[in-house]
């Protein structure tokens, strides 16, 4: 059984996105195991979108990525990131990034970055929901419903994490009721971090693939831990609007207008905690039901 690593657990996920450069815009970066063997989308985004903010020029960062999930990752795997330098222009740069594990193309992405100027400004307004003070971390939901996780996972479950998340509304994935497709979640990283703001950014990526699609699975009253249901990722798009960060709590507000043909659509925005819209992010995921018998 895999057991829980102690350590600076913040430091060894930068680390995890720094990645090394192996040859001219080709980067290697290593897999962490969450608990479920597949690479946790999260970690390709981070580590695809560190891999193209180290080849742009610099006072350019990125705006925007829109990435597909092509295939599982294999968490015991390292992966490469090869960058194709797409464009260099006055104000924008593109690039598109291609993550490679056991020879075959697992996730792509295109990134674009900007260098900075003024502009008109104006932004939806902050959802009017409880702060988190008070609210249940996480972990501490999953340390009290340890007995439902598969003990193959549990102690992989329930290490300590380097971002703290606590729902605002939480459900119990194990008792999964009906409701409306909403779902507000603060997080933050466990403790300080670098004043580099491309760090936040892709550090942002990586967290913004946690509770997103299984917002689409609330009005029908399912969740990701039922052995009936298949839940992965199938693409993901963010905007950066506006700098934060991660070190500070921050709110993902997150809706799914839509779920059909065995796939949910998720939007989430986030927010800083006085109100600033830092991001906007949108995925669709596979969520499909194999009906016992079927």
């Amino acid at each position: 059984m895999s057991v829980c690593v102690q350590g600076n657990v913040l430091e060894e996920l930068l680390n995890l996105l720094k990645l090394e450069k192996i040859e001219e815009n080709i980067f290697r970066g290593q897999s962490q195991d969450l608990g479920f063997g597949n690479v946790f989308g999260g970690q390709v985004l981070g580590q695809a979108l560190s891999a193209a903010s180290q080849t742009v020029p610099e006072g350019r960062h990125a705006h925007s990525l829109h990435g597909y999930f092509l295939r599982a990752g294999d968490a015991a795997k390292p992966i490469v990131y090869t960058v194709d330098c797409i464009r260099d222009g006055k104000s924008f740069t593109t690039r598109r990034v291609v993550a490679v594990q056991k020879g075959r193309a697992i996730f792509s992405m295109a990134a674009s970055f900007q260098r900075g100027e003024p502009g008109f400004d104006h932004q939806d307004g902050m959802p009017a929901v409880r702060g988190p003070e008070g609210l249940e971390p996480e972990i501490e939901t999953a340390r009290r419903l340890a007995d439902h996780i598969p003990a193959g996972i549990r102690e992989k479950i329930l290490c300590e994490k380097p971002i703290e998340i606590r729902h605002v509304n939480p459900i119990n994935p194990f008792q999964p009721e009906k409701r409306t497709p909403e779902k507000y979640v603060w997080f933050r990283a466990i403790s300080p971090m670098p004043d580099d703001m491309d760090v936040h950014r892709y550090l942002l990526a990586y967290a913004s693939d946690f509770n997103l699609v299984t917002t689409s699975l609330y009005p029908h009253g399912h969740t990701f831990w039922e052995p009936q249901m298949q839940v992965a990722s199938l693409d993901h798009a963010m905007w950066f609007h506006r700098d934060f960060r991660l070190d500070e709590w921050l709110l993902y507000a997150m809706q799914s207008p839509s779920a059909s043909r065995a796939r949910g659509l998720a939007i989430g925005r986030i927010f800083t905690r006085n109100g600033q819209l830092a991001a906007t992010v949108s995925q669709e995921g596979l969520i499909r039901h194999r009906k016992e018998n079927s």
